[in-house]
């Protein structure tokens, strides 16, 4: 059989395309791009966005050929990067119309419990309204909705949970009374293959979760169990605290940052994760959270994922203030900035030449390291020119390495920091 998985190298996405794959079915993986990690030859990989796919039109081609598509694709929060409403409605009922055309077997829809705490958000309304016109338009189907993926690897919510479990002496939680239930990946994977091979009935509607829930502080105490730290006292984030993380996060969102602390995020969360499909239909048996993490022991490189997690922000943050505040800086005391050029041997117009355009330079690099698009880019340019301030002023006044203030050798250090923040950038592989 072969099949069009959707969202092929996101952290669902990418372990069905292996599950299916080394099941031996044909796969077809669409995403924005292939990932650079663990290529997989047995898939032929098309890299599209998905969200500009909003005709049935878009999808004639890419359905042709195919017997079955699994839609792993989706989205927290518009932002950016991100068009919900386009990436998980407006884009899959195209996708339901061509696939019905095309004569497609069965569709295998990757949804979440829809009902509840944020059931009026983007993400949860977009997800139902494609649910109900898949279940409307006829065509074979199989609707999956997994509570909160547990899995080897973590993205999203599960990465935060890993690093609030490595929290250095305390672990703080906003809502650490709210209940969750969680999904092993294994089970979600396990359950797409199953459909594909008609062992799920089509035209199910099934829910992916543990048989028993648990509060979201006893979430994170067990992962900082399996990370193999000692036990520390839950700290309750107030409410206020909870609003702003998730009002900032909100913010960064606008420049491209993907933040599991999102309204949306912080909404469903305070409501209980997955906790209204509990008297919907169940896929059965499923693990618990203490077999899932039992069955992927953690190793020293998760500790390390798990502390710069919530450190990244911090580096990118540093970063941007630090080259805007050295620009602004240099502009605010333009006088002595130019000054220092001319010192150096320079005319007094190349001097103030030069002042202005490493000033902007550096409020220019700054800004850029902020924006997640530029982000990559800006760290590069932020090294090339430490290079250029370095060498051109070591062979133009060697003494300032003497200098009481350190004004060369403080830029050694922003530079490592860069260093590390384009060695922690990718979000996925």
């Amino acid at each position: 059989m072969r099949v069009l998985v959707l969202g092929a190298n996101g952290f669902i996405g990418g372990q069905v395309v292996g599950e299916l794959v080394r099941a031996g079915f044909g796969v077809v993986a669409l995403a924005r791009r292939r990932p650079r990690a663990v290529p997989l030859p047995a898939a032929e990989w098309i890299a599209a966005d998905i969200a500009r796919l909003r005709r049935p039109a878009d999808w004639a081609a890419l359905v042709a050929g195919c017997e079955a598509i699994v839609n792993c694709a989706g989205a927290l929060q518009s932002g950016a990067r991100d068009d919900v409403t386009a990436l998980q409605r407006d884009a899959v009922i195209a996708l339901v119309e061509a696939a019905s055309k095309a004569g497609i077997r069965l569709f295998v829809n990757i949804s979440a419990p829809v009902e509840g705490a944020g059931a009026a958000t983007e993400f949860l309304a977009s997800k139902r309204a494609a649910d109900e016109h898949l279940k409307r338009s006829g065509l074979a189907h199989v609707i999956l909705r997994p509570a909160l993926v547990i899995g080897r690897n973590a993205h999203g919510g599960s990465a935060l949970l890993r690093a609030l479990a490595a929290f250095p002496g305390m672990i703080p939680v906003a809502f650490p009374r709210s209940r969750v239930r969680v999904a092993a990946m294994a089970d979600v994977t396990g359950a797409v293959r199953e459909a594909l091979s008609g062992r799920i009935a089509a035209g199910s509607d099934l829910t992916i979760a543990s048989p028993n829930d648990y509060a979201l502080a006893e979430v994170v105490g067990l992962h900082r169990r399996w990370l193999g730290l000692a036990a520390a006292p839950v700290v309750a984030m107030p409410a206020w605290a909870a609003a702003l993380a998730g009002d900032c996060a909100d913010l960064l969102g606008l420049l491209g940052w993907r933040s599991p602390l999102r309204t949306t995020a912080m909404l469903i969360a305070g409501g209980g994760i997955g906790e209204h499909g509990r008297h919907a239909a169940t896929l059965r048996p499923a693990a618990s959270l203490e077999e899932i993490l039992a069955a992927n022991p953690a190793g020293v490189h998760d500790l390390w994922f798990a502390r710069l997690y919530l450190l990244k922000p911090v580096i990118f943050g540093t970063l941007s203030a630090f080259w805007i505040a050295s620009g602004a800086i240099a502009l605010a005391r333009f006088g002595e900035t130019a000054a220092l050029a001319e010192r150096l041997g320079m005319s007094a117009a190349a001097s103030h030449s030069v002042a202005l355009a490493t000033a902007l330079a550096d409020i220019t690099i700054g800004c850029a390291i902020a924006a997640r698009p530029l982000s990559r880019a800006a760290l590069v340019a932020a090294l090339a020119l430490s290079g250029v301030y370095l060498a051109g002023a070591t062979w133009l006044a060697p003494g300032l390495w003497l200098d009481p203030l350190g004004v060369l050798v403080k830029v050694i250090p922003a530079a490592l920091l860069a260093v590390v923040a384009l060695a922690i950038h990718e979000e996925r592989p």
